[in-house]
């Protein structure tokens, strides 16, 4: 067979060759000249950018220089800064002798010389002697004529020294009204707590009943039952005092042994009796009594109960008082033997607690033939006998350790068997006396306590009795949630708007926001 001749074979291969070497020669071109383009294009800018850094650097360089020539004693900007700063005094002192001319001047170039450090600031260079000597020289000017009107150096050091304690005296004021203002927002009455014991006084009135099971339920066995938990309370709010006996119940594996010996002032007393028995709580016994019922509490016992009974009636005894001022209630812990004559010991609960745990532990606790087992505070040295006491007086220095530890009210185990052969009570007296004219303490309830109870206290496990919720945003919240009681002391009370947020369910927790009451008044 014979072969096709050379020119027929394949010839569609070779046309496709060929197009394959033009393509490629076309994108070769296309990219010379695109490289060409781009290089000219960085050409032309790069010189732009070269220029733009090392203008900034230059600006950063000379502004740096102007700032280091501010702490230069010989450079005319330092000059004209400490020469404004003699002028701001002397428009001071020209303003309080009311010489309104020569302080006009003196603004007019110290005016003048901020234009001119700003202008400096600006442009990056240093002020030069033309630009600064025509200030200076008038500001040297008017300072040499204000000698005229007597104002030279002495007078603006005595001026600018009585200045300074004018306004260390405002910034204490300040503090001081600040405290004031914080005290008296603790001691106020809010409304909701008003709308409260209004409605349960008017159901006082209206409800015969309610008086009947009032007086059925005075001097029952259970109240003078040793062989029952007996707690007392000394409270005109009627919520917290209902916080405290919920809480403490709620958390108790037998609250039908319980005995709450609650007293309040004449004006709470309707209300605080209404809501004890128009609630159960787990069939523990509420006594409520009125400060009226205490007959033997009269200006006769003590100079100092006397003062307390009038401030009593001035104020009508109608306000939430905070446990440090001088309230009757808040003294009356101070009476527990009085007041429950036949029993043996007792838990004393202030009404800004909460119980967290079961408490009739509490009651074995060996107190060593001690009158008192509270919680000690002095982990830090602020809450030893030296912050609370007068220790440059000689009655206090003579008798105490200033390093003595302090401890905490609010939740306390009274023997009173022990409280009555060691006359605690005598012995309050006694420094009430010696305290009269207020140079031992100030006020409040626990200075008396840390001197009457002195060498008579069983410290016990911290665990009992957790204080600072109503001040401190800083407790560790495993301590919170190990304590037995929590205590809400300072101003922040857990029923009023300034009240710690973090800490308020634990109080809140215990309301009953279903009864009518609550549900009108507290939840408005």
């Amino acid at each position: 067979m014979r072969r096709r001749a050379p020119e027929y074979r394949r010839p569609s291969r070779r046309r496709l060759s060929y197009w394959i070497c033009l393509f490629l020669g076309i994108s070769i071109a296309a990219g010379l000249v695109l490289f060409f383009f781009q290089h000219h294009h960085e050409d032309g800018f790069e010189p732009h950018v070269r220029e733009k850094l090392v203008a900034d650097k230059e600006i950063h360089h000379e502004t740096l220089n102007l700032s280091q020539e501010l702490f230069s004693v010989t450079s005319f900007a330092r000059q004209l800064a400490d020469q404004m700063t003699l002028a701001k005094a002397y428009v001071i002192i020209a303003k309080e002798h009311n010489n309104l001319q020569l302080a006009w001047e003196f603004s007019l170039q110290i005016r003048n010389g901020q234009r001119l450090l700003s202008q400096a600031a600006e442009r990056g260079k240093a002020i030069s002697l033309e630009e600064a000597n025509p200030i200076i020289s008038q500001l040297a000017q008017l300072i040499y004529n204000a000698q005229d009107y007597h104002y030279d150096i002495s007078t603006i050091i005595t001026t600018l020294k009585s200045h300074i304690h004018a306004l260390e005296e405002r910034a204490h004021l300040a503090t001081m009204q600040s405290a004031e203002f914080g005290q008296l927002a603790a001691e106020s009455i809010p409304k909701s707590l008003h709308c409260f014991n209004i409605k349960l006084t008017e159901e006082w009135f209206r409800n015969s009943s309610i008086r009947k099971s009032s007086e059925d339920g005075k001097n029952l066995p259970r109240h003078v039952d040793n062989n029952l938990y007996h707690f007392c309370l000394f409270s005109d709010n009627v919520l917290a005092t209902s916080v405290v006996v919920n809480s403490t119940v709620s958390n108790a594996e037998h609250p039908q042994q319980f005995v709450f010996h609650v007293v309040t002032d004449e004006v709470n007393y309707r209300a605080m009796t209404t809501w004890f028995l128009r609630n159960d709580f787990r069939g523990c016994t509420v006594e409520v009594r009125s400060t009226k019922e205490l007959v033997w509490l009269n200006t006769s016992l003590s100079p100092f109960i006397e003062q307390l009974i009038r401030a009593g009636y001035q104020n009508g005894e109608t306000t939430l008082q905070d446990p440090n001022s001088s309230s009757l209630l808040n003294h009356l812990r101070f009476y527990i033997p009085q007041i429950l004559p036949q029993l043996e010991k007792v838990v004393f609960l202030d009404d800004d607690v909460v119980v967290q745990k079961d408490l009739t532990p509490l009651f074995s606790v060996e107190l060593h033939e001690n009158v008192i087992g509270a919680v000690e505070t002095c982990l830090e040295a602020y809450h030893r006998f030296y912050k609370y006491l007068n220790f440059s007086n000689s009655i206090i220095s003579s008798k105490f350790d200033p390093q003595a530890c302090g401890w905490a009210f609010g939740m306390n185990i009274f023997d009173l068997i022990a409280w009555r052969k060691a006359n605690v009570t005598a012995k309050y007296h006694y420094w009430q006396e010696q305290n009269a004219d207020h140079m031992l303490w100030k006020k409040g309830t626990l200075a008396p306590g840390l001197l009457a109870f002195y060498g008579l206290i069983e410290p016990l496990d911290r665990r009992w009795h957790v204080l600072g919720l109503g001040y401190d945003w800083e407790i560790d919240d495993r301590l919170i949630h190990s304590a037995a009681v929590v205590h809400f002391n300072g101003n922040m009370k857990p029923w009023l708007k300034l009240a710690i947020s973090k800490y308020k369910h634990l109080w809140e927790q215990y309301i009953d926001f279903s009864h009518p009451s609550v549900r009108d008044c507290i939840m408005q």
